[in-house]
């Protein structure tokens, strides 16, 4: 198989990975230019792939630093071949590696995002709006950046806004699964908010129900978010 077949053959794995994965995101990415949709299905498959393996980690019966340690060491590996052009033999290593080199892609992005799957992994909570925003930054503002790369942008302010994005759509996310993610055993929501409408965090999860105060807490998170928005399309 030659290097253009090899090439077109990664990216239509990368889009079965996409079609599987996220309905919404594939039927965004139609929407795009050719060259962008391609770049775009490389970007969602190896951070899908990645965050498969963080889950196969979790699965394991190690203590929790081990796991986070274990974790960002595999990615890291992985990562690196990519970013030396000798990617692992997976399709979305290979349609990553020529994208990061093809957009001068900063390795701090990925990294940043994998950071944001480690913490996943360990279940962290968020005491503060401000730590939240911090797990915001990592698991969604990183891929509006990377998203923005390779739609060309170099701005910073435009990089800003493009992170600004990523981390709204992500609280506001947060704010929609609440009750899913709490039936997972997992907590978002800023347990300091949620102390100061009345509700004890570690009671809550124990046995979470809907309450008025509970919706005082998702509302203050989505407004929020709007101000996100607002923010980021202030800057743009």
């Amino acid at each position: 198989m030659g290097p253009r077949m090899s090439m077109d053959q990664d990216l239509l794995d990368c889009q079965r990975l996409m079609r599987g994965g996220s309905k919404s995101f594939f039927a965004a990415s139609r929407v795009l230019p050719r060259p962008i949709r391609q770049s775009a299905m490389a970007l969602y498959a190896f951070c899908r792939v990645a965050d498969d393996a963080i889950d196969l980690i979790a699965e394991s019966d190690k203590h929790v630093g081990a796991l986070q340690s274990e974790a960002i060491q595999l990615l890291n590996q992985r990562l690196d071949r990519i970013y030396r052009s000798q990617p692992m033999d997976h399709p979305a290593d290979r349609a990553f590696s020529r994208l990061v080199h093809e957009q001068a892609l900063p390795k701090s992005l990925p990294l940043l995002l994998f950071e944001g799957f480690a913490w996943d992994a360990s279940s962290k909570r968020y005491e503060t709006i401000e730590a939240l925003e911090a797990y915001a930054v990592r698991v969604a503002g990183s891929v509006g950046v990377m998203m923005a790369y390779l739609m060309g942008v170099r701005h910073p302010m435009v990089l800003a806004s493009a992170c600004e994005m990523g981390m709204a759509m992500q609280l506001t996310n947060i704010a929609r699964d609440v009750g899913e993610d709490a039936r997972a055993g997992r907590l978002y929501l800023p347990q300091a908010w949620m102390r100061e409408a009345g509700i004890d965090p570690q009671t809550w999860l124990a046995t979470p129900s809907y309450s008025a105060a509970l919706a005082t807490v998702v509302k203050r998170l989505l407004e929020h978010a709007d101000r996100l928005y607002d923010d980021a399309e202030l800057a743009t």
